[in-house]
């Protein structure tokens, strides 16, 4: 296997996907491999933090999706980072999952009865899940996620009532937030089919150290010196003896060129590209020389990044009863409104009214007095334009007003801004209405060259992975981690086959 002890593998970013390439590329024998992150931090969207206290903050990736078959799952149960025992408190369900321990209130006060608010999630987790396990009916194949759920949801008892309504709306904005869109009438209908939810519901019992702990497995599995921090890169040049000309070819051993901000150069032969979906909307276009092909062009456009941020709230001591989980807050019109979405799509008075994008305020474990808002989309990029101290008197407000009790100042507040960070520009990724996902999944992680465009080039020079780039498990953590593994297994048969080929 000497050609793999030579070849050069450049991966961009240090992620799950880019931390799981790299250590199956060392495993398999691979002794020239380089990580290059333009963070300060190894992690990419997960980002384990102490504001606090002692104890941890995940201000991005927070929930291990399923246990059957979930490779970060049973590498946490390996090596005993998962807490027995800490199944209350939301543990196994995804993060708006409702509780009899979440209390709902309106924007008048009134807290609504467990009962009703039972009946209408209940209905709406019906009729989600009808779209996840491809049962749709054929009049609502073709219609937004959005659309389908009203035209569903019209035909329910539960439409007739005010409260029934209200509570149905509020579902709607927290399905936002698992999309990652502004609005469900931006989310394809049909294509949730694609993807699959792993058995063992959302799992969030990771240990005192959080999903940094997960990362650090990985990265113990790396030799000293792999993983170089700060290095941003600015230009992947690829197929180089094919379109540099003259002298320029001279000398060139390696098809790649990795060229960072600070004009520093790795030569390989091959890279493999992890950044999000939201640096390659941005980015892809001066990014890769030459350009990437229309294929890949077209799925980067096409694919939704969306973004969800977090709003962390301390306080000096806790306000809420021992029995509540979440306070929840349902208005009276929208923003999920179709006829208010539709209005407001084109102007600019939704500004004004972005907090209403929050569903509510859960709590947060090992942290008494802390609560976690959640907003996504449109609202979330213009929360993120705010001061902390417009977004925090923002919470206080509603918090005050949705449930009349006596709620302090904010000792701290922490909020997350993925949307405007540049080494990610969002959260997470999305099928838009319209859009066949598995055709942009499948073309956004071809490699390059397309052999059967260029046969004389070198195969394989540029590789993509990330969760973006997995047809069933986009948006997760493992989703991520898998594309590595496949990254790094397509250059493994790469090089095995060389060597027992006559």
């Amino acid at each position: 296997m000497s050609a793999t002890k030579d070849a050069k593998v450049v991966v961009v970013g240090a992620g799950f996907a880019g931390l799981a390439a790299a250590a199956s590329l060392v495993q398999a024998g691979f002794q020239h491999v380089q990580i290059l992150e333009a963070n300060g931090r190894v992690g990419g969207r997960v980002h384990t933090s102490r504001p606090f206290s002692q104890n941890i903050i995940e201000l991005g990736a927070n929930w291990i999706h399923g246990q059957d078959g979930n490779p970060l799952f049973h590498l946490a149960k390996e090596h005993d980072l998962l807490v027995e025992g800490m199944l209350a408190n939301k543990v196994m369900c995804s993060p708006h999952s409702v509780t009899p321990r979440d209390y709902f209130f309106t924007q008048d006060g009134k807290q609504l009865c467990t009962e009703s608010v039972d009946r209408v999630c209940s209905l709406f987790s019906k009729l989600t899940s009808k779209a996840f396990e491809s049962e749709l009916e054929d009049r609502h194949r073709a219609l937004s996620l959005g659309s389908y759920l009203d035209g569903a949801f019209a035909e329910s008892p539960l439409a007739a009532s005010e409260d029934g309504q209200k509570i149905f709306e509020w579902c709607k904005r927290s399905e936002c937030t698992d999309e990652a869109s502004s609005s469900l009438y931006e989310v394809s209908a049909s294509q949730l089919g694609y993807y699959i939810a792993l058995e063992g519901g959302f799992f969030n019992s990771l240990g005192p150290e959080g999903y940094q702990a997960i990362l650090a497995v990985l990265l113990k599995r790396l030799p000293s010196g792999i993983t170089l921090n700060n290095k941003a890169v600015k230009s992947i040049q690829w197929d180089l003896k094919e379109h540099l000309q003259g002298t320029e070819s001279k000398g060139m051993s390696h098809p790649v060129r990795v060229i960072c901000e600070h004009d520093e150069i790795y030569e390989a032969d091959h890279v493999i590209v992890t950044v999000s979906l939201g640096v390659l909307k941005q980015h892809a276009g001066a990014l890769f020389k030459p350009s990437l092909p229309k294929s890949k062009l077209d799925a980067i456009e096409r694919l939704g990044f969306g973004t969800v941020d977090k709003i962390f709230l301390c306080f000096n001591e806790r306000f809420w009863p021992e029995d509540c989980a979440g306070i929840q807050l349902v208005w009276d019109e929208g923003p999920e409104d179709k006829s208010v979405y539709t209005a407001q799509s084109d102007g600019e008075a939704w500004k004004e009214t972005w907090y209403k994008k929050i569903c509510g305020f859960d709590t947060v474990a090992r942290h008494p007095t802390v609560l976690c808002g959640w907003i996504t989309g449109r609202e979330a990029l213009h929360m993120e334009t705010l001061q902390d101290s417009e977004v925090e008197d923002a919470c206080v407000r509603l918090l005050r007003t949705f449930t009349g009790w006596s709620v302090p100042d904010v000792s701290q507040v922490l909020i997350s801004r993925w949307g405007c960070d540049p080494r990610v520009l969002g959260s997470y990724t999305f099928i838009p209405h319209n859009v066949n996902g598995v055709k942009e999944h499948e073309a956004l992680a071809a490699p390059l060259p397309f052999q059967r465009n260029i046969p004389e080039s070198k195969p394989l020079q540029v590789l993509f992975a990330g969760e973006a780039t997995h047809v069933n498990f986009y948006t997760t953590t493992h989703g991520a981690y898998l594309s590595g593994v496949r990254e790094a297994q397509r250059l493994i048969n790469h090089y095995s086959a060389k060597t027992i080929s006559p």
